[in-house]
């Protein structure tokens, strides 16, 4: 059953998001800081652009909305829904802090690491999602959904059980890598853990029903 309260927050802050571009688009310089290399190369885009990306918290709005009214399990989000309505809502948060960050270096270039924010960022949000997953029940959309995760509740439970472990160890490793005072060895720590954390799963869906239908013969 879908959360009413979090699904208006949902579209609240999307719209919010695209208010912020608004507010200060006239102030902003003609071309902004959209993207940030390892080796601390920043490349600057035509300001309209941060509509484009502001405007991807909408779309992902309605996508939330819509993909789980024509997935074939969607009875199955009546289990979840205020899970899942929570974890859109978080997406929402995660659009608006990355518009945050391209505000802040507009205004006053090198003020932040941008790069030990992005991971703070990333990090924290696969934290907050290998709390979920867990939760999450068999479905099209979400989730980790291979052949054989699909094929039995069972092998679902199983890999998403060890799915939210593998991304909150995931997102503690990339959020602490902050710490470290290399970027490109935080970078390539962070990129292993979150391999290995999606990685993982997918391998032992295969072995669990490997397994199962082993026992079913």
């Amino acid at each position: 059953m879908k959360n009413l309260k979090l699904r208006i927050l949902c579209y609240a802050v999307a719209v919010c998001n695209l208010l912020l571009a608004a507010v200060f688009y006239l102030r902003l310089p003609d071309r902004i800081p959209m993207h940030w290399a390892m080796d601390g190369t920043v490349t600057y885009h035509p300001r309209h652009e941060l509509f484009f990306m502001c405007g991807m918290g909408l779309l992902f709005a309605l996508l939330f909305d819509l993909l789980p009214r024509i997935d074939p399990r969607r009875g199955n989000y009546q289990r979840f829904g205020t899970y899942y309505d929570g974890f859109c809502v978080v997406m929402q948060f995660f659009l608006l802090s990355m518009t945050a960050v391209i505000l802040t270096e507009s205004f006053r270039p090198g003020s932040i690491s941008v790069s030990a924010v992005v991971r703070l960022g990333v990090g924290l949000l696969l934290i907050f999602i290998g709390n979920m997953m867990p939760k999450f029940k068999s479905n099209f959309y979400c989730g980790i959904k291979t052949p054989w995760t699909l094929s039995s509740e069972e092998v679902w439970r199983k890999t998403h059980r060890l799915g939210g472990k593998c991304f909150f160890a995931a997102g503690l490793v990339m959020a602490l890598s902050i710490l470290l005072p290399a970027p490109q060895t935080a970078f390539n720590l962070s990129i292993a853990a979150v391999l290995l954390a999606a990685l993982a799963p997918g391998v032992m869906s295969y072995v669990w029903w490997r397994r199962e239908a082993g026992k079913a013969k």
